[in-house]
């Protein structure tokens, strides 16, 4: 069997409602998960390209996130809608989903417009 072109991880984290840092499957279910293996099953491509779930990968405010490699593409808010432009697009044709991309000055930065500032230095967090 040949290498995967690209290997997908697509996080099935869950967090209480109400986490201020949100949670990629907030019903505790991950839709996107069978929509993608269903998707590249459907395009001819499964040999190729491997999906896998993924726990918690620290992008919980630009949840929910795929990331797909050897080209380490984030995609965040990917919605079940997203899933046949992203197979199609970037597994298939190999052009990443630019509108769903995230800046990589957001992937595992302490803050970016996405994510709550933290307090400063000398004060307590709120509550």
């Amino acid at each position: 069997m040949a290498k995967f072109q690209h290997h997908v991880f697509v996080c099935t984290n869950f967090r209480e409602p109400g986490n201020p840092r949100g949670s990629c499957t907030p019903d505790g279910k991950s839709v996107l998960l069978p929509l993608l293996q269903a998707g590249v099953k459907e395009a001819g491509i499964k040999p190729l390209v491997r999906v896998n779930k993924s726990g918690c990968l620290d992008q919980c405010e630009h949840g929910p996130i795929v990331v797909v490699y050897p080209e380490a593409v984030w995609y965040g808010g990917v919605t079940p809608e997203d899933v046949a432009e992203i197979v199609q697009s970037h597994l298939v044709e190999g052009k990443p989903v630019e509108r769903l991309r995230l800046d990589d000055a957001c992937i595992n930065a302490a803050t970016c417009a996405h994510k709550p500032r933290p307090p400063a230095a000398g004060t307590a967090p709120a509550s």
